[in-house]
């Protein structure tokens, strides 16, 4: 087993069960006890779980906690891939959408790659750069300027600068969190402000957002959730949460693992 793969299950295991101890990992992983050390290390660092005596927790998040993003690429990653294929039968040639920042529209950036005549703006270094890595003569790709956060999202009023004014089919919002009150959360003011801007350019509003971003508040919204045209997230959403969006959104897209275009009848 790989590092990032043990990672990964200790991870879920945490997510599980709130806790583990390095011992049973030692003896369920198969690996040494310094090993198993390292990786709490690892994902400690990340701010993905917190070293206690003899073992680790789950972090707890607060509604100013900003991850990295990498550690939030770990988070639910069978998930993002899912909605992100979701989300790639929404875009269409020769139009202009926007990605903001995150680990979910980064997934999707890599599903629309090969999409022709389009348009593209983004407030993220790590989006931008996927298109780059997929050159094509027939796209435009507008990167904003502004101040760098622990996500990897351009903010400040240079990016509100640079979008203002701009006008998109479609935007693809990445969010913190999504809650019924509060809305689509971010922990960071700055890139509440930069994303309330890219809401206000577009014409739709997708969010994709897998389940576990239900409930989770961060300490700006950015819009409410009657705003989102389309909300797409996974099967592992609650009841609860699903007849709640349904009420509020315009559209919501339960991603099963299955192809998109048979889902959605294309």
């Amino acid at each position: 087993m790989l590092a990032q793969q043990r990672q990964q299950a200790i991870l879920e295991r945490v997510r599980g069960s709130g806790g583990v101890r390095v011992a049973d990992l030692v003896r369920e992983l198969g690996v040494s006890d310094m090993t198993i050390r390292r990786d709490l290390e690892v994902l400690s660092e990340r701010g993905l779980v917190e070293k206690v005596h003899g073992g680790a927790t789950a972090a707890g998040p607060g509604s100013t906690e900003e991850p990295g993003f990498a550690a939030k690429s770990m988070r639910q990653q069978p998930e993002k891939e899912v909605i992100a294929q979701y989300a790639a039968q929404l875009v269409r040639p020769g139009t202009a959408i926007a990605l903001s920042a995150g680990t979910t529209t980064w997934t999707l950036a890599h599903s629309v790659v090969d999409v022709p005549d389009l348009t593209v703006i983004t407030n993220s270094i790590r989006i931008a750069d996927v298109f780059h890595r997929s050159p094509r003569a027939d796209r435009t790709v507008v990167l904003t300027g502004g101040v760098r956060t622990p996500s990897d999202a351009l903010v400040g009023p240079v990016a509100v600068a640079a979008v203002r004014g701009l006008h998109v089919d479609t935007l693809f919002l990445g969010v913190h969190g999504m809650d019924a009150r509060a809305g689509f959360t971010t922990p960071n003011l700055l890139e509440a402000e930069t994303n309330r801007e890219l809401v206000a350019s577009a014409h739709r509003l997708v969010v994709p957002a897998d389940h576990t971003k239900w409930g989770t508040v961060g300490i700006s919204t950015i819009a409410e959730l009657s705003q989102a045209h389309v909300v797409i997230t996974d099967s592992g959403l609650p009841d609860e949460a699903r007849d709640e969006l349904t009420a509020q959104v315009g559209e919501l897209i339960v991603a099963e693992a299955r192809p998109a275009s048979e889902a959605l009848g294309r």
